[in-house]
């Protein structure tokens, strides 16, 4: 899974900054930048900027138009509620789509880049095919909390789980798994535009 960097414009650069001579240190941030800036650019946003944001969050053009049209978002809570929601709603063709945009994603299928033997990478190349030659799609599952050396494994066990379900069943796991992505890349998408 790639994350989306912000396309929104960086904040404004302080005027004062100029005056500070070079040789003093700029003061050290005592805490993190609050995603309410981040948030706030999102709201703000040119709404071609956000649809665009979105549709790397998620690959629905209807994903991402409703959430566009929603803003703005009070808070990343409400934001990311009107995400799943907007998940859950999507049509199968809405679906099709998203899963369609995964597969022209830059990057190797899932789980290549973990660590592992060169047959454990071989057989996760045979899964992957397997996989989308049974559904029509990329493999797609969430990742998050697994740690990289267990990665390989995780992939290659959850693709031969699903390979044994029925089409209609591995649509509706598909999209859970893509919905639990896009909130990721969403959250990691507000929190990146308060960097600047």
């Amino acid at each position: 899974m790639s994350e989306p960097t912000s396309p929104f414009p960086p904040p404004e650069e302080d005027p004062l900054a100029s005056d500070i001579p070079a040789d003093i240190p700029a003061p050290r941030p005592t805490t993190q930048p609050s995603p309410a800036v981040g948030l706030h650019r999102f709201n703000e946003a040119d709404p071609g900027a956000a649809e665009e944001a979105l549709l790397a969050c998620c690959g629905s053009h209807r994903w991402a138009l409703r959430l566009t049209a929603h803003r703005p978002y009070p808070d990343l809570d409400s934001l990311l509620a009107a995400a799943s929601e907007a998940s859950y709603d999507l049509r199968p063709t809405d679906l099709a789509e998203a899963l369609a945009d995964e597969s022209w994603m830059p990057q190797p299928l899932l789980g290549m880049r973990a660590p592992g033997s060169q047959a454990a990478h071989t057989a996760l190349r045979a899964a992957h095919a397997a996989y989308e030659s049974r559904f029509g799609h990329v493999f797609v599952v969430a990742l998050d909390g697994v740690e990289p050396e267990e990665m390989l494994d995780t992939v290659l066990s959850s693709i031969r789980t699903r390979l044994a379900n029925e089409p209609d069943e591995e649509r509706l796991i598909a999209a859970e798994e893509l919905r639990r992505i896009a909130l990721h890349r969403l959250e990691h998408l507000v929190a990146s535009s308060t960097a600047g």
